[in-house]
């Protein structure tokens, strides 16, 4: 990304910020000195449900890096959870963001198929990152997915 870590970080803790680099995000808000409530619709083909819950960070090394936990109810649906690990690094006046995700889901949502879910999971994350480059004035630009 093209800006110093400092200034990436407190992008990442910005409500605003974040509300408008997660697609289909209606609310977010800090409920507690780590946690934040969400609001967010989201786009899983056929179904649009919204999915309301509580992101936690842990872990946290202020400018460095945090764990970023949630889950959310999608009503009738069920239940979505997940986590991702971000870490920030210096690039000379640039920063490399690294994160780590994993996630699942309960109930209805599952009968959908994890083709879908992983599908629609991958979507909001490559809009996010693309959509905080465009909300923080930044310039994103993807380095290629390591196997693991």
């Amino acid at each position: 990304m093209s800006a110093p870590r400092a200034r990436i970080w407190d992008a990442l803790n910005d409500p605003e910020m974040l509300k408008a680099a997660i697609p289909g995000c209606h609310l977010i808000a800090w409920s507690g000195p780590d946690t934040l409530d969400l609001e967010i619709k989201v786009n899983l083909g056929v179904m649009h449900p919204t999915f309301k819950g509580e992101l936690a960070l842990s872990n946290i090394v202020p400018a460095v890096s945090y764990t970023l936990s949630g889950r959310g109810k999608g009503g009738m649906l069920g239940l979505a959870e997940g986590s991702a690990d971000v870490i920030l690094e210096d690039d000379g006046e640039n920063t490399i963001l690294t994160f780590i995700a994993n996630g699942g889901a309960s109930g209805q949502i599952m009968k959908l198929g994890k083709a879908i879910i992983g599908n629609s999971a991958q979507r909001i994350i490559d809009g996010f990152f693309e959509r905080f480059g465009n909300a923080a004035g930044v310039e994103v630009t993807p380095l290629p997915r390591e196997n693991s």
